[in-house]
């Protein structure tokens, strides 16, 4: 939706600057405008990964990782704008608590190990605990001999 109003920011201009049709008081400012162009280029990536028709279980953690390093990076930026700070520490908060989610969900940690291009690779190089990766190890392994 934003990314629409973006792409016809020129005509929305028009559109809410005629006072005759009542909507001068939606008329965004230059300032804001790019207030919104920003926070949709810092979302975009995010977004686009989780609204693909597909998105692969494997992927999830990996994607929540990237997101959450984007937020880190972001937040580092003293230049940044206060809103967008803001609205990224919140969205942090809001990756955060999905992230501990999968911590209950067995099958994403299974479908990563059983990933050719993830196995337990992906764990050791993003600096996971020796523990956590060897109980991935052992929720395949339980997995096999449950079902096979």
């Amino acid at each position: 939706m934003m990314s629409f109003a973006i792409d016809y920011k020129e005509a929305l201009k028009e559109l809410t600057s005629d006072m005759s049709n009542g909507l001068r008081r939606f008329e965004l400012e230059e300032s804001e405008w790019k207030l919104a162009a920003d926070i949709t280029e810092y979302l975009k990536d995010g977004t686009l990964f989780f609204s693909c028709d597909s998105p692969n279980l494997q992927k999830v953690i990996p994607a929540m990782d990237k997101i959450d390093h984007y937020f880190t990076t972001y937040l580092k930026n003293e230049s940044l704008n206060v809103a967008i700070h803001a609205a990224i520490i919140s969205a942090k908060s809001t990756l955060n608590k999905y992230y501990e989610l999968t911590d209950h969900a067995e099958v994403y940690r299974i479908a990563m190990v059983l990933d050719p291009h993830y196995k337990l690779r992906y764990f050791q190089k993003a600096g996971w605990d020796d523990e956590w990766i060897q109980t991935s190890r052992q929720l395949v392994q339980e997995e096999l001999k449950r079902s096979y």
